[in-house]
Parts: structure tokens; C-alpha cells; sequence
């Protein structure tokens, strides 16, 4: 292929976990893919991997019906998000009767006729044990698709990660040769991917284009949604002083009165400054509800800022202005 500029996007696909093959065709050993087609509730779904995508489909077939089993190597659900986030999903996911076992490994999945066993043992280390599945989920994360390009032909080369380096216009070690999406460093999110493509096709058009990789909300689709952007409580913590406020739905008139009081809204905003460093939170809407908070950062408000703006009641956003409120410490429904 020869062209002026040459944009490298070819996605990701799932990792798989060494020793246990997938055959979405069998529908026993699937990966997220296979687990959209299953022609039939499982009776017992075990998902491998506590992560994003893991979670959402468990908590699908959990709803109608399966019973949902979560094994995670990590002693918490969804690395990588707020320490209290991962603590409340948790509460939550068994309150909706999905049985994890977190800190234990899969060692080794069989199939025979249209039953799995599994093979577990704690990520530590102790005695292993078995158990049985009508459907098996194996969804530990997604790998980019670089492999088979020719990048060494092109004089580029990957990381660790197999992403290829990109600057902040999206080039490449390469002239000519771009690279945006899940091949390059960054959240493996459609919404992302979407917003590099924009941004790469103006500054090859001689434009400027820009992505705020700071600012880039994430979303878990389970019920309730979980939903978060900028800085963790834990990683805001690491840079200076914080302030925090917290903000339940129970206390929201809108979550009440639809009969969704699980789940709460968090800000996190320095301390000097008031100026909002991220945001979390679990609530039926919060993958709409973050898109606010997004905004807010890119203008870069403070908590005070979306305190006294007034919002529609009622509303979930109401619990976003609360919480805020809460960081200058005079929420009003709690």
C-alpha cells in the first residue's frame, strides 16, 4: 500500500487466556462476542475476568435469569477505578446475587458434552478447586491488533502492549504513517477512537486537531451504570491535596421515585483551587449523568462552579450538584 498519509486504526480483539480455547460456535467456552449469541439462558454462566466487559455481560444474563459466577486474579473488581467504585460495585453485584471470587486464577478450563469444569486456585497460592458451568465467559481484557502489519517494514516498532508510540497529533515514529484507537496507547473505548479519527483527519487536512486524553469519561453498562472521569480519589491523593464530596442517590428526588436509590455521585477537587480533578459514580443514568462532569472539566470548573448552577428537578443530575456542594461541605438532601 503506498499513500500520502497512511492511518493505522485496525481496532483489538480479546486476549486469550492461555490453555483454555474458545469455540463460540459450541456456545460452552465464549468470549464477548459468543456471549451476545447464546441461544438460551445458561443455567450457570461463569465469567473469567472482573474487568469492564465481564461485568456487563454478567450482569445481562444475571438479570434474566443465569446464575452468574465471577472468578477475578485481583482481590477487587474493574482495576483501575476509584478505590470506592470498586468497592460499592461489589456490594452491589452480590446484592443482585452474582457470586464472586475474587484473588483466585483459572488454571485450566475442560469441556465435556455440553458441560465446563474449571480448575481455580487463589492468585496466592493454596489448594485448587473445580467447578462446573453450562457457559464459560473468557474476558480478561483485549489486545491491539498490530500483529501481521508490517510495521518493521515501515520502520515502526511496538510497545510492551503491542500499541505503537504516537505524539500528541497522532504520527508515528514514521512520516506520513498516523495511528489512533485501541493500536495506540490510552482506554480501548469506542468514544476515544471517535474522537482521535476527528482529530487525526484535521491535522492531516493541515487543521488542528485535538483530544484531551485527560478527559476522557468511562463507562461500565451494568444496572446501575458505573461511570467516571479524570483522577481516582487515590491518584488525585498521589499529586496533592484534595477535597471530596460524596452524595447518595437514595437522596436524589428522581432515583426515589423510579425506585433506584443504589449508588451514589463522587467529586474530587484540589484543594486549593476548588478546581475538579474526576468524578464517580454508580447510578442508573450515570453513563449520561458523566458527560456533565466531562464538560465541566474541559472548561476547567470548579466543584463551586456546578454548585450554583441550577439544575432541573427533578433530575439525577441533581445528585452531580449536590455532590459538588458536598466538596464546599453544605449539601442540602442528606
Amino acid at each position: 500500500i503506498r499513500a500520502k498519509n497512511i492511518v493505522i486504526a485496525t481496532g483489538s480483539s480479546v486476549t486469550p487466556l492461555p490453555g483454555v480455547e474458545v469455540d463460540n460456535a459450541k456456545q460452552i467456552v465464549v468470549d464477548s462476542t459468543g456471549a451476545l449469541e447464546l441461544a438460551k439462558v445458561p443455567e450457570h454462566l461463569v465469567v473469567i475476568g472482573g474487568g469492564v466487559i465481564g461485568l456487563e455481560l454478567g450482569s445481562v444474563w444475571r438479570r434474566v435469569g443465569a446464575k452468574v459466577t465471577v472468578v477475578e486474579f485481583l482481590d477487587q473488581l474493574l482495576p483501575g477505578m476509584d478505590g470506592d467504585i470498586r468497592k460499592e460495585a461489589g456490594r452491589l453485584f452480590k446484592k443482585q446475587g452474582m457470586e464472586l471470587k475474587l484473588g483466585t486464577k483459572v488454571t485450566g478450563v475442560t469441556v465435556s458434552g455440553d458441560k465446563a469444569t474449571l480448575t481455580l486456585e487463589p492468585s496466592k497460592g493454596g489448594a485448587a478447586e473445580t467447578l462446573e458451568a453450562d457457559c464459560v465467559l473468557v474476558s480478561i481484557g483485549r489486545r491491539p491488533n498490530t500483529d501481521g502489519l508490517n510495521l518493521e517494514a515501515a520502520g515502526l516498532s511496538t510497545n510492551q502492549r503491542g500499541q505503537i508510540e504516537i505524539d500528541h497529533s497522532f504520527k508515528t515514529g514514521t512520516a506520513g504513517i498516523w495511528a489512533i484507537g485501541d493500536v495506540v496507547p490510552g482506554p480501548m473505548l469506542a468514544h476515544k477512537a471517535e474522537d482521535e479519527g476527528i482529530a487525526v483527519a484535521e491535522n492531516i487536512a493541515g487543521l488542528t486537531g485535538i483530544v484531551n486524553h485527560d478527559i476522557i469519561p468511562s463507562v461500565v453498562y451494568t444496572w446501575p451504570e458505573i461511570a467516571g472521569v479524570g483522577l481516582t480519589e487515590e491518584q488525585a491523593k498521589e499529586r496533592g491535596e484534595v477535597k471530596v464530596g460524596k452524595f447518595p442517590m437514595a437522596g436524589n428526588s428522581r432515583a426515589k421515585t423510579n425506585h433506584e436509590p443504589d449508588g451514589w455521585v463522587k467529586v474530587i477537587a484540589d484543594a486549593k483551587t476548588d478546581r475538579v480533578l474526576g468524578a464517580w459514580m454508580i447510578a442508573v443514568p450515570a453513563g449520561t449523568m458523566i458527560a456533565q462532569i466531562a464538560q465541566a472539566m474541559e472548561f476547567g470548573a470548579t466543584s463551586e462552579d456546578i454548585a450554583y448552577t441550577c439544575h432541573a428537578h427533578p433530575t439525577h443530575s441533581e445528585a452531580i450538584k449536590e455532590a459538588s456542594m458536598a466538596v464546599l461541605g453544605k449539601p442540602i438532601h442528606v
